[in-house]
């Protein structure tokens, strides 16, 4: 069983078992959270969808972990006129081990 859900504006197609790494939530490591907005369910050839989320529909997931992406580098640069801009960033992240879902 499989379900597509969306937390942090970004959409994932998760199953049980699987870890993730989501845009960060406020949860500390070890605790149980519920995602419920569930845009599809789907299991072997049947699916439903949502309009647009599946009424009843939720997944269980327990916090792994909180952390950091590697850092992305931004440089901007304009030729010739000695222009030149550097600059870093790196996104917080909450990884989830995905238990249930439920549907």
């Amino acid at each position: 069983m499989y379900a597509v859900i969306k937390t942090g504006g970004k959409q994932y197609k998760v199953a049980a078992g699987e870890k993730l790494k989501i845009e960060q939530i406020p949860a500390d490591i070890g605790a149980e959270v519920t995602l419920d907005q569930v845009l599809a369910i789907g299991e072997g050839e049947s699916i439903r969808f949502g309009a647009p989320l599946v009424s009843g529909a939720s997944v269980k997931a327990t916090v792994v972990a909180q952390g950091r992406h590697q850092k992305v580098t931004i440089f901007k640069m304009r030729r010739r006129k000695h222009y030149q801009r550097h600059a870093g960033h790196r996104q917080n992240y909450t990884e989830v081990r995905i238990d249930a879902i439920n549907g």
